[in-house]
C-alpha cells in the first residue's frame, strides 16, 4: 500500500478527531492549500476503501471515516506502521520520462538508485512508460551493456512529456500557475522539469497578447500551450533542437504571427534563440487548440460550415429529434471541428480521459456521431474514439437543454472545454429542478471574489484552491453522487437562498414573482425579434451589386465599395475598416475555392449595421483561397458587421455566408451579376429563417 507523509497524517487527524475537522481546517493545520488537501483526500478514499471504510464529507458536521470498529483498528495498525512516501508512481514515471528526455542511456541500476526505487519497480515502470509513449511514435530501447534510452523525433518527445503534464499533473499546473502570478511560489522548479521564473513570463506573454486578439483559448489548451512553450525553451536551450520538416504551412498564418510575438519577447527578456521550427511547432500546436469563446469562430469558414450542418441533420436523422436549427450546436461544433481536424491530420495523439464514460452514458449518440463522422469526413483514414467522444459532449448539451425549466442563479467553473462546460451545465439543469440561471466561467474570469459571491450556487469540476466561498466539486459529467450533493445542498440551504432571492430589485410596482417571470420573457421575446427584424431589413436595405470594369486587384475594388458605403452612413472612417480587412485576408486566403467567389469580411467598431454587397468584375482576378492555393475570381462578396454583435446578429450573418455554397443553384445565383436574382435569394433564404426558425421557437 502507497501512501504519502500528508494522506497518513489526514488519516491520523481523522482517526483522532472524527467530525472535528473540514478541508479548510485541515489545509491549516498541515499548511497546505485546500486544493491539495483535496488532492490528497482522493488518495484518503482508496485506502479507506481497501479497509472497507468510507470517508463522509458533510458541511455541517466536517469530515469523518464510517465503518466497522474493526475495520477502524486494523487501519490504524497499518498505516502506524507504514513509512510514508511522498512520490506517486505517476511523479515517479514523470522523473524517469524527464531522465530519458536526456538522450543518454543510463543503466538500470543507475536510474533506480536515482528514482530510489527497486530493480523490479522500474522495469514495471519502463513497461507502463513504453506503452504510453507508442502513442506518439516514441520508444524506449532496453540493451544488455548499454543501457536504457529513448529513441523518437524531437517533435514527438517534446508532444510526449507535455502530454504526460497535462494527463496526470493538470491540477498541480494550475495550482502552480496561481501561485506564481501571486508570488507564493517557493520551490526551486515546477514538477520537477519547468524553472518558475520561465512560466511566470511565459503566462504573463500569452494572456497579454491573447488578450490584444478576438480569440480565447480554453483553459486546458491555454495550460498546454504554457506547457509546451515552456518545454521548447527549456530543449533548445540544451541543444536538443526540431528537425526540419517538409510541408506547407500556409494555413499557419495567424497562429504563426501570434507564437512569432511571443517568441521574440521572450527573447528579449531571457538569453535564448527560438528556432524557425519551433515557431511552426507552437503554430501547430496553437492551430489544434480549442476555443473558449464560439462567437468569434470566422464565419469564413464556408465548407466545412456545410459539412457541420449537414453532420447535424444526420445524426437528427438517425436519432429522430430535430436538431438543424439549433444555432448553439452548430456554433459549438464549428469551433470545435476545424482545430480537431487539424489535431487529426497532425497526428497529435489527443487523450480524450472521459471517452469511455461518454460511450457508457450515450452509447446510442456516440454511435450516430461516430457514423456521421466518419460519413462526412471519408478522406481521413481513421478517426479517434477521442475525438469522437468530444463531438459527443456538444449533441449531448444540445439533447439534454431541450428539457430545461428552471431558478435559482448558478455559476459553472469547468476548464474542461466547451463542450463538457455546456453539457455539464444542461444536464444540471435537467436534473435539478429550482436552478434557473447558469453561467459557465473559465477559471481565470473567477479571480475577482467579488463577483462569485453574487452566485446563489457554485459547481466546479475542478478544485479552486484561491476561492473563499463555498463550492461543490463535481465530475464533468455529473455522476448520481453528485447530483444528491447539490440536491442537498439547495435543500440544507433553502432559507438562506430564499432570503437571498427576495432582494433582488424589482421595477415598477411591486408584482409576484411569477408575474416578473412572465414579463421579463415577453420582453426578451420582443427584443429577440427586433434585433431580427432590424438585422434582414439592414442587409435588405443596403444590399446593391456594383460592376467594375478594368479592375486590377480587389484592394481597389473594396476601397471604392467601403469608401461608398461611408458616403451613405453606414460606417464611419473608411480607412480603419480597410485596415481591418486587410489583417483579416493577411490570416487566410478568402477566395471561396470552386466557386470563382471571393469573401472579405471583417467585423469592426466603425461598422453601424450588417451590410452585405457584391462586386462583380468584367475580368477575372487573381487572390488567395482558403485552401491556400491562388485562384481567380469574377466576384467580390463585401460582409461587414459592427464589432459587438448578439447571438442573432451572429445568426444572420452566419446564414448569409453558409448559404452561398449551399448547393450549385446558390453558388449560381451569389456567382451571378443579377441583383434582382440575388435579392430574391436573399429574401427567400430569410423567409425560411424565419419559418423554421423564429416562428417555430
Amino acid at each position: 500500500m502507497y501512501i504519502t507523509t500528508r494522506e497518513k497524517a489526514i488519516i491520523e487527524l481523522l482517526v483522532k478527531t472524527s467530525g472535528k475537522h473540514t478541508v479548510s481546517s485541515l489545509a491549516n493545520h498541515l499548511n497546505v492549500s485546500v486544493r491539495t488537501v483535496h488532492r490528497d483526500l482522493t488518495g484518503v478514499e482508496k485506502i479507506l476503501k481497501s479497509f472497507d471504510l468510507h470517508l463522509v464529507r458533510q458541511m455541517e458536521s466536517g469530515l469523518r471515516i464510517e465503518g466497522k470498529n474493526e475495520n477502524i483498528f486494523r487501519l490504524v495498525q497499518n498505516v502506524t506502521s507504514i513509512v510514508p512516501i511522498d512520490q506517486t508512481p505517476e511523479e515517479k514515471k514523470l522523473l524517469l520520462l524527464i531522465a530519458l528526455m536526456q538522450e543518454e542511456a543510463f543503466k538500470i541500476q543507475s536510474l533506480a538508485m536515482e528514482l530510489g526505487v527497486s530493480n523490479t519497480t522500474l522495469t514495471t515502470y519502463l513497461g507502463e512508460l513504453t506503452e504510453w509513449l507508442s502513442h506518439f511514435n516514441v520508444t524506449i530501447s532496453r540493451k544488455r551493456g548499454v543501457g536504457v534510452d529513448l529513441i523518437g523525433s524531437e517533435a514527438a518527445k517534446r508532444k510526449a512529456l507535455a502530454s504526460y503534464f497535462l494527463l496526470f499533473f493538470n491540477e498541480e499546473l494550475i495550482e502552480s500557475l496561481f501561485l506564481l502570478e501571486n508570488n507564493k511560489y517557493a520551490q526551486e522548479s515546477i514538477l520537477h522539469y519547468f524553472f518558475p521564473e520561465y512560466i511566470v513570463v511565459i503566462d504573463r506573454l500569452v494572456n497579454t497578447i491573447f488578450d490584444s486578439t478576438q480569440q480565447r483559448l480554453a483553459d486546458n489548451d491555454y495550460i498546454g500551450l504554457i506547457v509546451h512553450i515552456g518545454i521548447t525553451m527549456q530543449r533548445t536551450e540544451s541543444s536538443y533542437f526540431l528537425e526540419e520538416e517538409e510541408g506547407s504551412n500556409h494555413s499557419l498564418t495567424n497562429e504563426y504571427n501570434l507564437i512569432k510575438n511571443i517568441c521574440a519577447e521572450l527573447e528579449k527578456t531571457f538569453s535564448i534563440t527560438f528556432t524557425e521550427q519551433d515557431i511552426i511547432y507552437l503554430a501547430v500546436i496553437l492551430k489544434g487548440s480549442k476555443l473558449q469563446a464560439v462567437d468569434v469562430v470566422p464565419y469564413d469558414s464556408l465548407v466545412l460550415s456545410k459539412i457541420v450542418k449537414t453532420l447535424i441533420q444526420e445524426v437528427s436523422l438517425q436519432l429522430h429529434v430535430d436538431l438543424t436549427n439549433d444555432f448553439s450546436l452548430y456554433q459549438g461544433l464549428l469551433a470545435h471541428m476545424e482545430p480537431s481536424l487539424y489535431r487529426i491530420k497532425q497526428q497529435m495523439g489527443l487523450f480524450n480521459p472521459l471517452k469511455e464514460e461518454i460511450k457508457q452514458k450515450y452509447p446510442f449518440l456516440f454511435l450516430a456521431v461516430k457514423n456521421s463522422v466518419e460519413k462526412q469526413f471519408a478522406e481521413i483514414d481513421s478517426i479517434p474514439d477521442d475525438e469522437i467522444a468530444f463531438i459527443v459532449l456538444h449533441f449531448g448539451s444540445a439533447l439534454v437543454m431541450r428539457e430545461e425549466k428552471l431558478s435559482i442563479h448558478a455559476l459553472v467553473v469547468c476548464p474542461t472545454g466547451i463542450g463538457t462546460s455546456k453539457m455539464l451545465a444542461s444536464r444540471i439543469k435537467k436534473e435539478i429542478l429550482g436552478i434557473d440561471h447558469i453561467e459557465i466561467k473559465s477559471i481565470k474570469e473567477i479571480q475577482d471574489q467579488t463577483n462569485v459571491k453574487n452566485y446563489d450556487l457554485i459547481i466546479s469540476t475542478v478544485k479552486l484552491p484561491f476561492l473563499d466561498v463555498d463550492y461543490l466539486l463535481v465530475s464533468p459529467l455529473l455522476t448520481e453522487q453528485n447530483i444528491t450533493a447539490i440536491k442537498n445542498y439547495l435543500r440544507n440551504n433553502l432559507t438562506s437562498l430564499t432570503e437571498k432571492r427576495e432582494y433582488i430589485p424589482l421595477s415598477g410596482t411591486n408584482v409576484s414573482s411569477s408575474e416578473a417571470a412572465q414579463s421579463g420573457s415577453i420582453y426578451d421575446v420582443i427584443q429577440q425579434l427586433k434585433i431580427v427584424q432590424e438585422s434582414i431589413e439592414d442587409i435588405l436595405l443596403n444590399f446593391k451589386v456594383y460592376k467594375m470594369d478594368r479592375v486590377k486587384d480587389h484592394e481597389n475594388v473594396l476601397a471604392e465599395m467601403v469608401i461608398t458605403a461611408q458616403s451613405e452612413k453606414l460606417l464611419d472612417s473608411a480607412r480603419d475598416v480597410l485596415t481591418s480587412l486587410s489583417e483579416r485576408e493577411s490570416k487566410g486566403g478568402l477566395g471561396i475555392p470552386g466557386t470563382g467567389m471571393g469573401l472579405f469580411h471583417c467585423r469592426d467598431k466603425n461598422v453601424h449595421k450588417l451590410i452585405f454587397q457584391i462586386s462583380h468584375l468584367h475580368e477575372p482576378i487573381m487572390v488567395k483561397g482558403m485552401d491556400g492555393n491562388d485562384m481567380l475570381i469574377k466576384n467580390i462578396l463585401l460582409l461587414l458587421a459592427p464589432e459587438e454583435l448578439s447571438m442573432r446578429e451572429q445568426e444572420i450573418v452566419s446564414l448569409i455566408s453558409t448559404s452561398l455554397i449551399e448547393n450549385s443553384e446558390a453558388m449560381m445565383i451569389f456567382s451571378s451579376s443579377n441583383e434582382e436574382v440575388i435579392r430574391r435569394k436573399l429574401e427567400n433564404i430569410f423567409l425560411h429563417y424565419l419559418q423554421t426558425k423564429i416562428i417555430k421557437e
